[in-house]
């Protein structure tokens, strides 16, 4: 069938609707039309599938796609049979099927009316399929998601590799690969792996110009920091991608409790829960999923406007296939990262179980995403440098997205500097990554610099005068500049390109500006939000605590009895105005909101009016008792006297953790009675000694009482009776 006496525009508008075809698409069809081995480098959201589905609706046979996701595969088929009004012009073929189903598929491929054949990977492994298929016409194979193949690629299928092999088998048929990412490394697996190296290569642009990237430092408080960003962006859809499945329901839960409708997705959930969580995100019944990576293949949801991740993602495409997801409509689209190095660390403890080969490969991936967190540079040009794209940072499309192009760093002169890395890059004789340059440079030693002696060299340490940190920003800006490469091949060994030669020869000027650091401030737990977001209003923070003498001293308690002093920064942090606000507060909960609280909401209330102070309406982060579930079950267990080593072991905590969560119920005005445990321990006139004390005691502080009673209790003890007391004075 010949290309010229097909109107591919006639044939696009008749099945899609569409008069012109978008990017590449047109020159895609033409290839497949007229047999050629294609393989299609596209983005997610430009239009991918209409490449293969277009020529097959088209073209004489049935074409066969390979897929790996079988969910995908469901959504693709209902979209061309809403083209047609044969049923059967598309077909799913997998394990899911019933006998009965198998045999509908195979008369509908033999009457001719089949177009499209969706197959996972192991069914075309089935010897009864491949002799099927080998005996009707084969349009041609088209294997979506090809980086499946590569071990390079971020979701390495190996029933992928055996693709090409049965593919044989059918006789001579055109084969179509397509993969919405893959740097250069994965595009030379794909060809070399289905032995198409005379394949037509089509390369959209990776460049997603109405995408802004972000990232920010990962803190204790990503919580409030992500409720905050949920709720300027209100009525907005949106993704949060988290790394395991319990930080998935966690965090569901959490916007749940901050009136933000969100669903968790995950592989733990049965299909049908996915399925409906899916759909309310589609019908925009809920705004937010948050999801493990299983969620979003095939997502054709145009108007997602953001992707946060809450946790960093194992490699660059990973991160560029999820923050893919968002603004495919070509609207706005804010893409935004939290990075902590402990995140990378905990990924690459994860690895070290793995086999070597398949640990190398994993580091190599995951230093290209850190590199990418913690660069000072344009961030689009990073990645589209990933991706073997050269981008204009002046005046490339979309070229101010990005947080470090807006709030840019100041920028040194670092040509002499540049000189000697490629020169010490040059004559350690390309065997080095990175790692092992900057210690070369700054004079650290290591057991492979020893074995090459390269310590005993010249310009050994002759870049002392700088850190390391300012070495590795150095190079990560040297290699997207092409005076570098990384072979990541060899995992990421550094090698000085024609260009860089050049440079040494003559250099020209070199700004270079010095990486992000990230540091996590470690606050210690109980003062949470104060301390991190902002600083808590000093004026209130003394009317409160006046206040809080005041009511104590009328119902003769001490003061940390009403409220403890991190709960008054709280509030002067987030101003409470009702006793339902003040029940978010930190350490307060709904009981004692109810049992002290309006004096102080009053107070706050008056306050706000007078000095017109504008409340963060977003800073009141209710935490869902994510331990809710505990809380239940300690407050239950204790009203039945069981033993508290019981409880914990029951619970998998230890004594200690156990103690804080009874603190923290206590804390928050619910009542825990505990008498016949400590009855236990201490006799009535040690109890009534440390009662005493606490009943006099100006703050309810461990350390002070340890301090008092110089070594006649520990620890444990007084801070059960300090639970004890509290639930009784205060509750």
């Amino acid at each position: 069938m010949n290309s010229n006496e097909i109107d591919i525009h006639k044939e696009l508008k008749k099945y899609f609707g569409f008069s012109q075809f978008k990017g590449l698409q047109e020159q895609v069809v033409k290839s497949i039309i007229t047999n050629n081995n294609s393989f299609v480098i596209m983005p997610t959201g430009g239009g991918k599938s209409l490449c293969y589905q277009l020529p097959a609706l088209i073209k004489d046979g049935t074409a066969i796609v390979v897929s790996p996701l079988i969910a995908l595969m469901k959504n693709q088929v209902d979209a061309i049979r809403s083209l047609s009004s044969e049923n059967g012009i598309a077909h799913v073929l997998n394990s899911s099927l019933t006998k009965t189903e198998i045999n509908q598929v195979k008369k509908d491929i033999t009457s001719g009316i089949t177009k499209l054949l969706y197959v996972a990977p192991e069914s075309l492994t089935k010897e009864e399929y491949v002799q099927f298929l080998k005996n009707v016409p084969i349009s041609f194979v088209a294997i979506d998601e090809a980086h499946c193949i590569s071990e390079w690629g971020h979701d390495f299928r190996p029933e992928y590799r055996n693709l090409r092999h049965i593919i044989k088998q059918l006789g001579d048929v055109p084969i179509i690969g397509l993969t919405a990412t893959a740097t250069p490394k994965v595009q030379e697996d794909i060809l070399k792996n289905l032995d198409m190296s005379d394949a037509n290569t089509f390369k959209a642009s990776f460049n997603r110009p109405n995408l802004y990237y972000e990232v920010r430092t990962k803190t204790k408080n990503v919580e409030s920091d992500i409720i905050r960003f949920i709720k300027q962006h209100k009525g907005k859809s949106g993704i949060i991608y988290c790394l395991s499945r319990k930080k998935v329901e966690a965090i569901a839960q959490v916007l749940q409790v901050n009136g933000i409708s969100a669903v968790p997705y995950h592989a733990g959930l049965d299909a049908k829960t996915r399925a409906k969580h899916q759909d309310m995100f589609l019908m925009e019944d809920v705004e937010v999923v948050v999801a493990t990576i299983a969620f979003g293949m095939g997502i054709d949801k145009p108007d997602v406007r953001f992707v946060i991740h809450h946790d960093i993602p194992k490699s660059l495409e990973s991160y560029y296939q999820e923050t893919g997801r968002a603004g495919r409509d070509g609207g706005e689209g804010h893409c935004l990262a939290y990075y902590s190095y402990k995140d990378v660390e905990k990924l690459e403890k994860f690895m070290s179980g793995k086999p070597v080969a398949e640990q190398e490969i994993g580091f190599a991936l995951l230093q290209e995403v850190v590199a990418y967190a913690e660069t000072s540079m344009s961030r689009r040009k990073f990645l589209l440098h990933y991706f073997g794209e050269e981008f204009d940072s002046e005046t490339g499309e979309g070229a101010d997205m990005d947080d470090n192009v807006r709030n840019p760093k100041a920028k040194v002169e670092a040509k002499d500097q540049v000189v000697k890395l490629l020169q010490v890059v040059r004559d350690t004789k390309h065997l080095y990554k990175s790692k092992e340059i900057v210690y070369t440079l700054i004079g650290k030693v290591n057991a492979t610099i020893k074995a090459h002696r390269t310590d005993s060299q010249s310009f050994f340490g002759s870049g002392g005068s700088f850190e390391e940190r300012h070495w590795m920003a150095l190079i990560r800006q040297v290699l997207v500049e092409g005076y570098l490469s990384k072979d990541i091949e060899t995992y990421g060994i550094l090698k000085v390109t024609d260009k860089g030669l050049d440079y040494i020869q003559n250099p020209i000027s070199f700004m270079m500006s010095e990486d992000h650091e990230y540091n996590e401030t470690e606050d210690e737990a109980i003062v949470t939000a104060a301390k991190s977001s902002g600083t808590a209003d000093e004026v209130l923070m003394g009317m409160l605590k006046d206040l809080r003498k005041k009511v104590a001293k009328k119902l003769s308690v001490p003061p940390f009895v009403v409220f403890q002093d991190p709960s008054l920064e709280d509030m002067a942090l987030k101003y409470p105005i009702t006793l339902s606000e003040l029940g978010n507060i930190h350490g307060v909960g709904e009981g004692k909101a109810k049992k002290y609280g309006k004096d102080f909401v009053d107070l706050i209330s008056r306050y706000v009016d007078d000095n017109d102070i504008i409340r963060p309406d977003d800073l009141v982060v209710k935490s869902t008792g994510v331990n809710s579930a505990n809380k239940l079950y300690i407050i239950q267990n204790i009203d039945r006297k069981l033993s508290l080593k019981d409880i914990a072991s029951a619970k998998g905590l230890d004594m200690d953790s156990l103690i804080k969560e009874m603190e923290m119920i206590v804390y928050a005005g619910t009542k825990l009675n505990i008498k016949y445990w400590i009855d236990e321990i201490l006799d009535d006139d040690q109890q009534e000694e440390i009662f005493d004390y606490f009943m006099e005691a100006e703050s309810d502080n461990i350390k002070d009482a340890l301090k008092e009673f110089d070594g006649d209790y520990d620890t444990e003890e007084l801070r059960l009776m300090r639970i004890k007391f509290i639930s009784e004075v205060a509750n």
